[in-house]
This record gives C-alpha cells, structure tokens and sequence, in this order.
C-alpha cells in the first residue's frame, strides 16, 4: 500500500462532492433492492432531443471523429456568440468564446487563468457546492456572504462591501441559482454593478447555466447586459446540460475578455484539448433549431416546481422561499431537526429519501431537494419528508 505521502498537499485539500455521495449510496441502497426514493440529482430526467442526437450520428457517419481546436468548433463559437449577442443582448465575438468539456471546466480553467495565490474569492452564500473547492486549487481562498431565507436569499451588499480589500480578485454570482432556484432581480444586480465600479480589481464570474429554466413571470438577465460597462471584468459560464437535458455530453462554455479567453484556450490545449468533436456538432444543432423542446422541457419543471412547493409549504416547521427556475428547492429544516448531514443520512438509510445536505452549500440548516423527477417521485419525496418531520412529535 503506497504511503499517504505520495499524494501532494493540493490533492489531500480536496473534499468529495456530498451531491454525488449521497446519489452514489443511495443508488448502491437501490441494487441491494430497498425503495428508494431519489430527489437529489441536479440532472434533468428527460432524454436529449432527437434532432441534436442526429445531429451527433450524422457527424460520427461524415468522419467528424479528429482531433479539432482547442478553443473549440469555430461554427459552434460562432453559434454561441450569435445566440449571446440577439437573445441576451451582449455583443459578442467568436473569439470571446471557449468551448469547455461542461460548465465546470469552463469555471476550472477560469479560475486557473486569472487567480493566484493570495487572491480572495467572494462567493455569496448558499452556493453552488464546486465554487470553493475550485477556488482553493488555483490557490485562492473563498470568503462568503452570508444571507438567509428570512430575506429571500438576497445578496447583503452592506457585508458584501465590508468583505472587499486589496486582496479581493473575483466575485461570483449565480441566477438562476443553485441551491436556492432564486432568480437574481435587476435592481439587484444594479446595485452589486454599482460596488463594482468603485472596486475596479474585482473581476465577476457569472453562472448561468439554468438561464432557460425559469417561471413564466421571470426574465433571465445575463450581468453583461446589465452593466456593459464592466464587459472586461465579466466572465459568463454556460452550457447546454440542463436546458437541453445534456449533462452526459459534457459541452459547456466560457465567455469574456479575448485575452482571458485565449490563455484559458492554451490551458485547454494543455490539459484535455478539444471537446469531444461529434458532440459540439449535436451542440450547435442545438442553437441552430427550434427552442421548442426546451420550452417544453421549461414548463414541465415550473410545473414540477410549484409542486414540489406547495408540498413543502403544507410541511409542518418548513420555511421556504419558492423557487422561480432551476429545479430546486432548499427548505430550511425545523430548528428541532440535526444537521443536515446528519439529516440526511437518516432520511436515506430509515425512510428511503434521497435529499442533499444544505452543509455542502454552506448552509447547514437547510437541505437541497431536486424537482427533475416525475410527478409521482415528488410526491413520494414529500410523503416521506413529512412521515420523518412527524416522527419527531412522537
């Protein structure tokens, strides 16, 4: 058995995603033949469209199985540049464009390129569970704001400007958001755009991954577009895995200034090169078809939404602020209630009931339950969290 000390400082730092953890063991808990009862998954459960399938096997049978640009098709850069400049009203160049193997190597190589050691990272609280991780292996350290649901989970711009100093390099913001499906408002972003421009160091990565899955009465707004004035500082990650249910293809992209981006490339170039070749063509097919199936696909999770949370509020002891996109909810548990580590491995191994711990969110009263599930599913889920909220009166 290799000694410990084999493995570097950097890699011993790491910590295991909680969200995988508990969909690994309650996929393990499924084989041995127990009811489970999943709602933990951040993927969509529907199948990708057929045109974009097509679109991917037609490449395969024309020979598009080579090695191709680092940076990324030149037509699905362009594609994806179209699609920023018309449908979020951001001008954009192909070169402002990297095609990424998923949205978390977009904000891996990102990360890679422009922080080092010493650099701060304001990340507001609850989060998207990779941002710190990755911040801490370009040698940065994260510093959060904290915000609650008392107050909708809005950015504390007074703690926000307390938290900035000469060391602070990059803020992320996230809408729709992951764990909370809050849709960050304009006013808001207004006034995070006004902090920015008295701090001119701070550069922004803005997450929008979920942009397509929204409420009917919400708007996706890309930060470009509400401070273009700040279009060098700002860095939009994106992708075609949840909109276009294509978590498995691994097409996700970065966008920003062409400098950033070109170093970012010569990264890529020197760590897995190009995105899987076939795949970009089912991407770009993706843009250049109808947006139907991701209406559709929208519609059903703002159903699934709205289910999931008039369930959780008819919960007795449950506080939840309702999710307007992405397709989540992060119910804060009973004050009687454990941690939600605790709370969750219970929920999984006593009842069957696979939720994530909101700890590995940087909240750890509250926990993460997944709507990209069937109808069915969700109210089996919500059936099961309101036997094991009960069980605490007996």
């Amino acid at each position: 058995m290799p000694d410990k000390s084999i493995i570097s400082t950097r890699g011993k730092s790491l910590k295991p995603s909680l969200t995988l953890a508990i969909t690994a063991r309650a996929n393990e808990l499924k084989q041995q033949g127990q009811d489970i009862c999943s709602l933990s998954a951040g993927e969509p459960d529907f199948d990708t469209p057929t045109f974009i399938v097509e679109a991917s096997v037609k490449a395969l049978r024309d020979g598009v199985t080579r090695y191709g640009p680092a940076a990324g098709d030149p037509l699905l850069r362009k594609a994806i540049a179209q699609k920023e400049s018309v449908g979020n009203e951001v001008k954009t160049k192909a070169e402002q464009v990297l095609v990424t193997n998923g949205g978390k190597q977009a904000i891996f190589n990102l990360f890679q390129i422009i922080l080092q050691e010493g650099d701060e990272v304001i990340i507001p609280s609850p989060y998207w569970l990779s941002y710190p991780e990755m911040a801490r292996l370009a040698g940065a350290r994260p510093v959060f704001i904290q915000s609650n649901p008392q107050t909708g989970f809005k950015t504390n711009l007074d703690e926000l400007i307390q938290k900035i100093n000469k060391r602070t390099k990059l803020l992320i913001l996230n809408s729709p958001g992951n764990p909370t499906g809050r849709v960050m408002d304009k006013q808001e972003m207004e006034s995070i755009a006004e902090v920015l421009r008295e701090n001119p160091q701070i550069l922004i990565m803005s997450d929008e991954i979920y942009e397509h899955l929204l409420d009917p009465n919400q708007v996706h707004r890309s930060f470009t577009s509400i401070a273009p004035d700040l279009r060098d500082r700002i860095f939009t990650v994106n992708g075609f895995a949840k909109g276009w249910a294509m978590t498995g293809w691994r097409v996700g992209y970065l966008i920003g200034n062409e400098l950033v981006i070109k170093a970012a490339a010569a990264l890529q170039s020197q760590s897995t090169s190009n995105v899987c070749s076939f795949a970009q063509k089912g991407a770009l097919a993706a843009l250049n078809g109808s947006y139907e199936c991701v209406n559709q696909m929208a519609s059903k999770y703002t159903e699934r939404r709205r289910l999931l949370t008039e369930g959780l509020l008819n919960i007795k002891d449950i506080t939840l602020i309702p999710p307007k996109g992405a397709f989540y909810a992060f119910p804060k548990l009973p004050d009687y209630c454990p941690s939600s580590i605790d709370f969750c491995n219970m929920a999984l191994e006593e009842y069957g009931l696979a939720v994530i711990p909101g700890k590995a969110f940087g909240d750890d009263r509250c926990i993460r339950i997944s709507c990209a599930a069937n109808t069915i599913t969700i109210k089996d889920g919500l059936s099961r969290l309101n036997n094991i909220l009960l069980g605490y009166d007996l």
